[in-house]
C-alpha cells in the first residue's frame, strides 16, 4: 500500500505520542526537528553538528523503533480502535447523556 506524505505524517506524529519517550533525547529532539517541525536535514544537521546523512539514519532508524514498538504494544491501533468505536456509539445515539459521555471518552483519549 503506497501511503501519502501527509497520511505518514500522521502515523509518524502518533507513533511520536505515544513511544517518543522511548527514544533517546538526541534522538527524540532530531525526529522531532525534522519530522514533525518539518525542518530541512541540512538545518538539523547544521544545528547539532552532524552530518545530512546522519540526520536521515537516525530519522528512519527512529521510525523503525517507534514502527517496532507499536508492533510489540499495539498502543496506537487500540487508541484508534477506542476512538473510533466511541465516535459511531456518538453518531448512532439520540440520547444526549450518552452523545455527552462519548465526547467526554473523545477528548480525554
Amino acid at each position: 500500500m503506497i501511503m501519502s506524505a501527509m497520511d505518514r505524517i500522521y502515523e509518524d506524529s502518533l507513533l511520536f505520542d505515544f513511544y517518543g519517550e522511548l527514544l533517546t533525547p538526541k534522538q527524540r529532539q532530531i525526529f522531532e526537528e525534522v519530522v514533525l517541525c518539518d525542518c530541512s536535514l541540512s538545518e538539523v544537521a547544521e544545528e547539532h553538528g552532524i552530518s545530512r546523512q546522519g540526520v536521515h539514519d537516525m530519522v528512519k532508524r527512529c521510525s523503525r523503533l517507534l514502527a517496532s514498538y507499536e508492533k510489540a504494544l499495539g498502543l496506537v491501533r487500540k487508541f484508534l480502535f477506542i476512538k473510533q468505536k466511541t465516535e459511531r456509539i456518538r453518531e448512532l445515539s439520540s440520547d444526549p447523556d450518552i452523545r455527552t459521555l462519548a465526547d467526554e471518552i473523545i477528548n480525554e483519549l
